[in-house]
């Protein structure tokens, strides 16, 4: 498995810098930059031009590529124009708001998608069945940011009983219990609204293991041996139904840390999603081709963590 999970990481590198190579080439062609917004008809054309000679707008752009992947390989993705800061101090600051949020939207992904989708497939054809695939096809229909809207409008604004915006309450002392509580509370209405449209495909891939694996042989010979149902479920039908699901975990772990642009956008959310739209508007090339370098390498990330966790799961797969 170690020499499988080295090679993997070592075909990472040439991958990741075809995407590094494209994104800024991409990002080159993008019209205006970052001092576009600067001009003002007070504003002095020399002033913005020199700012533009500074940071090397005019040069060739293998030259700019060639300057900027070698400060990147050494952990230096360069200075933010609109934040004036590092950017790698800018995504170290959203990314434990959005690590936060990824981890309560898993956890109430599975926790809400499992026991629906093992009752949907226990009672196939039952009335409490087409009443979960009923919610799963309405979930899947709904566009997730009206969803999100939606519950920001009722949940933040007519009943205010979850905050709208930000990551804590305004005021509270760092390290307090009553901080901890903020943090927590602010991540609440987003990570549920995320669980609720995003347990379709959970739920319809284990409903579907369980109605096959029910048919299976080893199904009927230990019905046949006398063995209640409910160890049947519990022993043999579950634990292989699980399989597809492991297999998806390690993308949905790497996709919520690359942070999801509508629930962090429509709920004014600190986290690297919404710094990606505001990067994008501005401008902030460092920004951008630091964001999708990140967002390239979790993606790759979760496809080899995918396989990892299948194999652990489940030990006839190995990775050799």
């Amino acid at each position: 498995m170690w020499k499988t999970i080295v090679r993997r990481v070592l075909i990472m590198i040439p991958q990741l810098f075809i995407l590094s190579l494209l994104i800024f080439i991409l990002a080159k062609q993008m019209p205006g930059d970052p001092f576009t917004g600067l001009i003002t008809p007070e504003t002095d054309p020399n002033v913005i031009e020199e700012l533009r000679v500074k940071a090397g707008f005019y040069d060739p752009w293998y030259v700019q590529y060639y300057n900027w992947i070698t400060n990147a390989a050494q952990g230096d993705f360069g200075q933010s124009y609109t934040f004036k800061k590092p950017v790698a101090d800018i995504i170290g600051d959203r990314a434990m708001n959005t690590l936060l949020l990824s981890l309560l939207s898993v956890i109430f992904l599975y926790v809400l998608a499992i026991p629906l989708g093992v009752l949907a497939g226990r009672y196939h054809d039952s009335f409490l069945d087409k009443s979960i695939v009923l919610y799963s096809f309405i979930s899947y229909a709904i566009p997730a940011f009206v969803l999100y809207l939606i519950f920001v409008f009722i949940f933040g604004y007519r009943l205010m009983w979850f905050p709208t915006s930000g990551t804590v309450e305004i005021g509270v002392d760092p390290g307090t219990w009553s901080y901890y509580w903020s943090k927590f509370y602010h991540l609440l209405l987003p990570a549920a609204s995320y669980a609720l449209l995003g347990t379709t495909g959970v739920i319809q891939y284990l409903r579907s293991e369980i109605i096959d694996a029910k048919t299976m042989d080893y199904v009927k010979t230990a019905r046949s041996k006398g063995i209640p149902m409910k160890k049947v479920y519990s022993r043999h039908i579950f634990r292989n139904s699980l399989l597809p699901i492991a297999a998806f975990l390690g993308f949905t772990i790497t996709g919520l840390l690359g942070g999801s642009i509508f629930i962090e956008t429509v709920f004014a959310y600190p986290g690297m999603g919404k710094l990606f739209v505001e990067s994008i508007s501005s401008r902030d090339y460092s920004v951008i081709t630091a964001l999708v370098m990140l967002y390239g390498f979790l993606a790759l990330l979760g496809s080899l963590l995918s396989d990892i966790i299948l194999s652990i799961v489940d030990p006839r797969i190995r990775i050799d």
